[in-house]
């Protein structure tokens, strides 16, 4: 008889765990709606940095960032990255505070689909029919955008073109997630800490400091950045492409709850007719990973 092999742990847990965290990320961006948002997302910065050391040194991966950091080509790649997802978060954070919660929904909905467009065009990889006929019912959708909601737009553009672009740019990199995020923000702290002493030094100064409850929320900052994150690299691990692509449709689902209930906000005609192909889109998106997924043997 064969002795049992150990079973590697499902990813899906993770997963979840990863897209319900940035699910319902608005609600802790209501606890700070008051910080600005180049000062918060400077502060997020900050606070990610030792977060994810103490995270990569639990897990043994402090090598992994020195060997990093001694790679002029990968340094030059991680410190594109990091002002990418530097553009994504003040986007969405400036977005959510401005009430655009419909917006920053939708641009997560396009991002995988731009991630297919962009591994197409510039990586060679051949895309289906199906996902030709997915990523041209999105741009109907965007297209309707433009006749009834051109000044919100920009936020789903931007949302998805920096996150695709800065999934994209990753990939060029032989560094994990983890230690990826924590040499990104290391590259951006000093901007970070620049920026939050400018705000300190403002009349209405810093955010920071003042109130203990405020304080804390923006520590929080750091841990609803990394842990998703860390999160996500473990399930990215575990799980099949095409699983792992169906998931993350949860957080732009959950996202766009929100808008409907915490936040109340009413959806314009180009938004549904915008957000129902967008659906349609993701539909055959899926459809189509699943048909090219091989069979179990």
């Amino acid at each position: 008889m064969n002795s049992a092999e150990p079973q590697q742990p499902s990813g899906l847990p993770a997963a979840l765990g990863a897209y319900l965290i940035w699910g319902f990320l608005p609600l802790y961006l209501i606890l700070v709606n008051s910080v600005p948002p180049f000062e918060f997302v400077a502060w997020r910065i900050v606070w990610t940095l030792p977060l994810c050391l103490v995270i990569a040194s639990l897990r043994h991966q402090l090598p992994e960032i020195a060997a990093a950091l001694r790679n002029p080509r990968t340094l030059g790649w991680l410190a594109l990255s990091s002002v990418l997802i530097a553009v994504n978060w003040l986007v969405y954070v400036w977005a959510i505070q401005a009430g655009e919660v419909f917006a920053a929904s939708l641009g997560y909905y396009i991002n995988p689909l731009v991630n297919v467009l962009l591994g197409t065009v510039l990586l060679g990889e051949r895309l289906s029919r199906r996902g030709w006929i997915a990523v041209g019912i999105a741009a109907i959708g965007i297209a309707m955008l433009l006749g009834g909601a051109l000044t919100t737009l920009w936020i789903s553009l931007t949302l998805a073109l920096s996150f695709g672009t800065y999934g994209l740019v990753r990939k060029q990199v032989p560094v994990g997630a983890l230690p990826g995020l924590t040499i990104e923000s290391a590259i951006l702290l000093v901007p970070a800490l620049a920026l939050a002493g400018w705000y300190a030094a403002s009349p209405a100064g810093s955010s920071f400091g003042h109130e203990w409850g405020l304080s804390l929320a923006i520590m929080l900052g750091g841990v609803v950045t990394a842990i998703p994150l860390w999160l996500f690299a473990v399930a990215a691990r575990r799980m099949s492409y095409s699983t792992l692509g169906f998931v993350q449709f949860l957080a732009p689902t959950i996202v766009f709850v929100l808008g409907l209930t915490v936040f109340g906000k009413p959806l314009h005609p180009a938004e549904v007719a915008a957000f129902i192909a967008i659906w349609i889109a993701i539909a055959v998106f899926v459809w189509d990973l699943l048909a090219r997924r091989p069979a179990a043997s």
